[in-house]
């Protein structure tokens, strides 16, 4: 990887993840973003926004050797979902022009599959077809395959490894989700994810076989109700939550449930994700998660926590 030129669309958080590591390795690394003065020390930037098409005419000669695209939407509504990742997707692959990466990976989600009862879904598992926002992703990931260039769409579980998410505060408040009726959960720690990013990389450096599509999950799907107790658990050990108790919430995980959105209104919360996501392309990748599960990924999450090591979700 010595010497490659690696550029990172919406370089945030997990962008900021891979390319620190890859920065050790020799390679160039760029971020692109709107606003370039938050990048760490080593980072090259690029100050544009990937949902305006003409600042990225400039990729095609800045020919980088491969990307990594961490889209997100342009605001709330439908519409907002569709510039910022099917527009997005196409203004990329334009500014291109000509220039052919080795590698183009776009972090995508596990949302995009149409399972809500609870099942196991695969790579090639069905896709949703009412929701606007895994319509909009699927749109931005259809671009890329069906583009001449080699590509992996990483669809990620729930990401986490903020000592200060949503979650983990919830939870120190004394607020579990229901326990029935179950609901399964998945998940892939932020450090995980950006390793899996940097190992892609490397496969298509040495001219290894990447597959097109990637589930990027742990080993061990879990009922939320679970993964709730464990932590409160572990929370409580470790220290008196405030001298709360641990009560349930009518809501099951507290939340409103809306109803799906329609046309270009606001994208609506869709019923909970209920379904277990088989990491099978990246066991057969080779690469090995470092939190294989959600007990040793909130492990190391309390622990920072701890330390008063916050941080990104």
């Amino acid at each position: 990887m010595k010497s490659k030129r690696v550029l990172i669309v919406g370089c945030g958080d997990l962008g900021t993840r891979a390319g620190t590591g890859l920065l050790t390795e020799g390679v160039d690394v760029i971020g692109l973003r709107r606003d370039c003065s938050g990048l760490p020390a080593g980072f090259a930037g690029l100050a544009a926004d990937y949902c305006q098409k003409a600042p990225l005419s400039a990729l095609e000669m800045l020919a980088p050797d491969f990307i990594i695209m961490t889209l997100k939407p342009a605001g709330t509504g439908a519409a907002a979902y569709r510039l910022g990742f099917g527009q997005a997707m196409r203004n990329v692959l334009d500014g291109l022009g000509a220039h052919r990466p080795a590698g183009i990976v776009m972090v995508s989600s596990v949302r995009v599959y149409a399972e809500r009862e609870g099942g196991w879904v695969e790579e090639d598992s069905e896709l949703a077809q009412d929701d606007p926002a895994a319509l909009a992703i699927i749109e931005a990931e259809q671009l890329l395959l069906e583009s001449s260039h080699p590509c992996c769409v990483l669809r990620c579980a729930g990401i986490y490894g903020n000592p200060d998410g949503a979650l983990l505060r919830r939870v120190a408040s004394g607020r579990l989700c229901a326990p029935t009726p179950p609901r399964y959960s998945n998940r892939i720690h932020r450090d995980d994810v950006g390793a899996l990013l940097t190992h892609l990389l490397r496969q298509w450096a040495a001219d290894r076989p990447v597959p097109q599509v990637m589930i990027g999950g742990d080993d061990e799907p879990a009922p939320r109700f679970e993964v709730e107790s464990w932590l409160a658990r572990q929370l409580q050990a470790r220290q008196d939550v405030h001298g709360s108790r641990i009560r349930l919430l009518q809501g099951g995980d507290g939340s409103r449930a809306d109803s799906p959105a329609a046309g270009d209104g606001p994208v609506a919360a869709q019923p909970r994700a209920h379904k277990r996501c088989r990491n099978v392309a990246l066991q057969r990748s080779g690469f090995r998660l470092r939190y294989p599960d959600y007990r040793s990924g909130y492990a190391a999450v309390l622990a920072a926590r701890e330390t008063g090591a916050g941080g990104a979700d």
